[in-house]
């Protein structure tokens, strides 16, 4: 399992996202309300750009004529056919058994040592404002 830096935290504000490639495959990396997600960009009905798709939410109602609009964000439209998939887990909003592969996405520190691929380097650590060295 490896991984790929997608960028600062700061390229990729609140309702942002980007797409990048991995092993031939395009991935969509979404802020949504500062929580990081990841789908295929791979809509599993007809093989369209999933995460070119807008962010929306959901109505929901208990009973009729009551409506209620929730999670603003977090539902992907497909842009092709309208397919819509929780941004969370990549399954469809209606009845089907259509997901999206998701992925996991952590945010680490930063340390440009460790982004150059075959550099040497050693742990360290800031603890109350002094940089330690672990050697």
């Amino acid at each position: 399992m490896g991984k790929l830096v997608v960028g600062n935290v700061s390229e990729l504000p609140p309702s942002s996202r980007r797409i990048v490639r991995v092993n031939g495959r395009e991935i969509g990396v979404f802020n949504v309300k500062g929580k990081y997600y990841a789908l295929r960009n791979l809509c599993p009905h007809q093989s369209a750009p999933l995460c070119l798709g807008e962010l929306t939410g959901l109505a929901i109602s208990d009973e009729p004529g009551e409506i209620e609009w929730t999670r603003e964000g977090e539902i992907l439209r497909c842009p092709w056919h309208g397919w819509e998939f929780d941004i969370a887990n990549g399954s469809t909003i209606f009845q089907s058994n259509a997901r999206v592969k998701t992925y996991d996405v952590q945010v680490e520190k930063a340390s440009v040592a460790r982004l150059i691929e075959g550099v040497e380097t050693y742990p360290v650590d800031v603890e109350n404002d002094l940089v330690i060295l672990e050697y």
